[in-house]
């Protein structure tokens, strides 16, 4: 995919969030999500050597895919739209 393609679907991704979730905090471990983002399965991958928990979430609302990675050596995990 083209840069210029990647952004209009990036764009276009970010246009149909509902409130709740443009205020997301993302890549930000412990920020809250919001109370319409239902679990529907999660995992566990390795990274440096640890294993970390993976949550995937969709909104209620928008219909939003949302993962929280709970990587407590990383501060910088935690919320984001996985890519489609």
């Amino acid at each position: 995919m083209s840069i210029d393609k990647y952004k209009a679907a990036n764009e276009a991704r970010e246009a149909a969030l509902c409130e709740p979730c443009r205020g997301i905090q993302r890549n930000w471990r412990k920020a809250p999500g919001h109370a319409e983002l239902i679990p529907r399965q999660n995992w566990k991958e390795a990274r440096d050597g640890r294993s970390v928990t993976i949550t995937r979430y969709r909104c209620d609302r928008c219909g939003s895919v949302w993962d929280y990675e709970n990587d407590k050596g990383n501060q910088h995990a935690g919320w984001s739209l996985p890519r489609s």
